[in-house]
């Protein structure tokens, strides 16, 4: 399957990497300035940042002048050859380039075409641009912070661009399915506010899936649900049956604690979480981290040190192999974040080094048919980058 990628920063580049994980021969279409995410993160090599290093694995690209009119009949060739167009463009852009769904369905019936911004098309705002900050502010999730926290501030994560990253994904491949199917291609679009509000809901709709109640999972609104503290550090414990309360309690000698509405079942623990993880608080800090953990392992209850990120990258048995060591033709060793998705079958796999900007232009051109003499025709022109 190949894959035009026509996107930058995160969101979109996120689903092409999945893609390209799983197969497929991502095209990564570069045009105009470097794409924020070649810079992002630092690195020694200008395109090819920390972030950049994975998020554009697996991608061949190609540079060219989108905007001319050589550089557009460029790109209409290879979108003759694709099976997906991937884009993050506005409405407004696609349409000033002659690449909006209905420009294209005609000649390429069988195309997945999938664009992804902020609003849906045909909405208020639909040309906006917009980024995680701003789906995140317009979905809750500074507001959920603030009831819980105190503090009105965004997740420190970019949790909007890569959930609607992975629905793109699913999308496309949902899509490819009904193709191979019908032989017919169809327009897929993933607004990203529906995507995150829609994450962001399930759980807190809670219950306001009932007209007249609250949104707000109780269990997850409690500003004491933790990490909580131990005598020497931090630790997440989480006795969630009826069973493993009592096996708790029986454990540390406070039965009497079982005697607290709030522990009678499951209901009464999420109704009152405040008071219950006010009181595992009180417990958890009597004991060390090292116990905690011991006891609640020989208890079977979920529990968890609290490491730093840092120290998550740096150990392996704290990332439990999602990292590994791998080396850059260019930038030489570095870390490669593995695939979530396992197959027994059809392993993901590292096919391909994230390329420079342009870096496999020449070579998809040839592919498309073009000689020599028009490559250094369209040099010439400055619709392509010239050799290094």
């Amino acid at each position: 399957m190949r894959v035009v990628e026509l996107a930058t920063v995160i969101m979109a580049p996120y689903a092409g990497q999945i893609l390209g994980d799983l197969g497929a021969d991502v095209i990564k279409v570069e045009h105009g300035p470097l794409d924020s995410s070649r810079i992002m993160g630092g690195g020694t090599t200008r395109g090819l940042s920390g972030v950049a290093l994975n998020l554009h694995r697996n991608k061949r690209s190609i540079a060219l002048d989108v905007k001319s009119a050589a550089g557009a009949k460029v790109l209409r060739a290879l979108l003759a050859t694709a099976d997906v167009f991937l884009t993050n463009l506005r409405p407004a852009p696609l349409a000033r380039l002659g690449l909006r769904y209905e420009d294209l369905a005609q000649s390429m019936p069988r195309l997945v075409y999938c664009e992804s911004h902020g609003f849906a098309s045909g909405t208020e705002g639909e040309n906006l641009p917009v980024y995680d900050d701003i789906i995140q502010a317009l979905t809750g999730l500074p507001s959920l912070n603030h009831d819980v926290l105190g503090v009105t501030a965004f997740m420190p994560t970019l949790i909007g661009d890569k959930i609607t990253g992975v629905m793109i994904s699913n999308a496309v491949l949902a899509a490819l399915v009904h193709r191979e199917r019908t032989g017919e291609g169809q327009k897929v679009e993933i607004p990203m506010f529906d995507t995150v509000l829609s994450f962001n809901l399930v759980e807190h709709l809670a219950g306001a899936a009932v007209p007249g109640s609250r949104a707000g999972y109780s269990r997850i609104m409690s500003g004491h649900r933790g990490p909580h503290q131990t005598s020497d550090g931090y630790v997440a414990i989480m006795p969630y049956t009826d069973e493993n309360w009592k096996a708790l309690f029986e454990a540390i000698d406070r039965t009497d604690m079982l005697e607290r509405p709030w522990f009678a079942e499951h209901g009464a623990r999420l109704k009152d979480a405040d008071r219950v993880f006010q009181d595992l608080a009180e417990i958890v800090i009597e004991r060390t981290t090292a116990e905690w953990l011991e006891l609640c392992t020989r208890l079977g209850i979920p529990a968890a040190p609290v490491p730093t990120i840092d120290e998550i990258v740096e150990d392996p048995t704290l990332h439990r192999g999602v990292l590994r060591d791998e080396s850059h033709p260019l930038i030489g060793a570095y870390r490669h974040i593995e695939s979530p998705m396992k197959f027994s079958a059809t392993p993901t796999s590292l096919r391909r080094p994230a390329p420079l900007v342009g870096e496999q232009t020449d070579e998809i051109l040839a592919e498309l048919g073009f000689t020599r003499a028009e490559l250094d025709e369209l040099r010439e022109e400055g619709e392509t980058p010239a050799r290094s």
